[in-house]
């Protein structure tokens, strides 16, 4: 087998997507597989479109992916000459020809078609035009676009996805390769950028193969041969809608600073149309190079489920070591005002153990400031559907005071110690532990759930414990009007 050469290729009108990103996994995994070489493209020949801050927020993407090109990023913007040569040398050899229409004179012709209710494609007026025609529009400087000239017959192809494909040429309009201003059109463009870049493989969504039979009728009339191709299934929400910018998160540097892991993305994108023949779902980017394989790509739509996508990256946020994931969720905590950068350096042991026990219940790394903003202030509102239950009568009151007293004589402040005191006092009070801890819990954090009651304790401290409890015991006066 001849290298393997694959290319990502976004147009920078947009960040980069899901849809895009997906592409970019299979392409980076199916090159890695095999050895090959990974390229990077900016399709940029729409200026009106196209901006440089597009630009860094692909690439940004993409290197925090970790998906490395080995070659580029080239620019087509800057290779036009390429895409006028390969347009001149088609004219020359009669695969092409001059077009003279404007577009409001096809926009009139196509407008026409769909009051009648009929199909329309291009019926070659200017293919047609005498020669006397031509040299009339000339002479007027006419601006003219260059038309491919398709030929009689059918096209067909060998996709690595859906097989065996044709389509009448008689269906496929004869395509403007280069407009009037000098710019190609994108199948032009990509067919050139193809050839040039040498590339062995184009893989990308399905609802480019319209374009895949165009493309190959270029390559044809370029006495070319057409790389293998592998189309892949389109990406659906939840909705089964095709999914667009509507979608809650439509770029990858959402996913980044909504606190995803790039190992999750990664791992959760290259499940949306395919999966390994052991249908293992947590995988490592080295095992998912290892079972990567076209073949195994399937023909139907994958749903984006982003319950699926936390859930994964609660299992891989699970699995880091605490010192790694401390510097993680460091920029999420700083960026909420929770800590400082000095905190880092003087409380590093302390935060390594919040990060611990949140970590279990943690699906994304903002999680840790949601669910660990307890540990770094006492400012935070009781949980609305805990208030009626836990702090409903002048007895849960004494049953705290009763606590806060304990604790305040308590020597040793540890997990254990506290654990022993609460079910001590619970038995003492002839009451079941859970209506003592449920109280604490929501006191001291402001929430009914958690990691376990007694390690928070600890973290705390008793005088931090202590003053929440007394703030609680005042909370629950005002509420009752005691």
């Amino acid at each position: 087998m001849s290298e393997i050469r694959v290319r990502i290729a976004p147009s920078p009108s947009g960040y980069l997507h899901v849809g895009t990103a997906r592409t970019a996994v299979y392409n980076w995994l199916f090159a890695q597989k095999h050895k090959g070489k990974f390229v990077l493209r900016i399709e940029d020949t729409d200026e009106a479109r196209s901006s440089n801050e597009m630009v860094k927020g692909i690439i940004d993407s993409l290197l925090w992916l970790g998906l490395k090109w080995d070659e580029g990023p080239f620019y087509q913007s800057q290779r036009m000459p390429l895409y006028q040569k390969s347009a001149q040398t088609l004219l020359e050899n009669k695969k092409a020809y001059f077009c003279y229409c404007t577009p409001e004179e096809l926009q009139t012709k196509r407008e026409e078609a769909q009051k009648k209710k009929i199909a329309w494609k291009y019926d070659r007026k200017c293919y047609f035009l005498s020669q006397d025609d031509k040299q009339n529009l000339e002479s007027k400087k006419v601006p003219k676009a260059i038309r491919l000239l398709v030929p009689e017959g059918k096209t067909s192809f060998h996709d690595l996805v859906y097989r065996d494909l044709e389509k009448e040429n008689r269906n496929i309009e004869d395509l403007i390769l280069l407009r009037s201003d000098g710019r190609p059109t994108y199948n032009l463009a990509c067919v050139v950028d193809d050839l040039e870049m040498k590339i062995s493989h184009v893989i990308r969504g399905n609802d480019h193969l319209p374009n895949t039979f165009k493309q190959i009728l270029i390559y044809q009339a370029l006495g070319e041969k057409p790389p293998a191709f592998a189309h892949l299934p389109l990406i659906l929400g939840m909705d089964r809608a095709k999914i667009s910018k509507r979608f809650d998160a439509v770029s990858v540097t959402d996913y980044r600073d909504q606190g995803f892991l790039p190992e999750a993305v990664i791992n959760f994108l290259s499940l949306l149309g395919w999966s390994p023949k052991d249908n293992q779902e947590v995988l490592s980017v080295a095992e998912l190079i290892e079972k990567f394989s076209l073949e195994n790509v399937h023909q139907a739509n994958p749903v984006f489920d982003i319950q699926k996508l936390e859930w994964m990256n609660g299992e891989y946020i699970k699995a880091q070591p605490d010192e790694k994931l401390l510097g993680l969720v460091k920029k999420f905590w700083i960026e909420a005002s929770l800590v400082t950068d000095e905190d880092f350096s003087k409380k590093k042991a302390w935060l390594l153990k919040i990060v611990g026990i949140l970590k279990e219940r943690c699906k994304k790394l903002t999680d840790f400031v949601d669910l660990g903003k307890f540990f770094f202030t006492s400012e935070f509102e009781y949980e609305e559907k805990a208030l009626g239950k836990q702090f409903k009568n002048s007895e849960v009151v004494a049953r705290l005071t009763k606590l806060k007293e304990k604790f305040q004589g308590l020597d040793g402040f540890d997990k254990a110690k506290s654990e022993e005191l609460v079910r001590n006092l619970a038995t003492d009070l002839n009451v079941k532990p859970a209506e003592l801890i449920h109280p604490l819990r929501l006191a001291i954090t402001g929430m009914s759930f958690g990691p376990s009651l007694f390690e928070i304790v600890e973290l705390l401290g008793k005088e931090e414990v202590v003053k929440r409890l007394e703030k609680a015991v005042n909370f629950i006066h005002n509420k009752l009007g005691t």
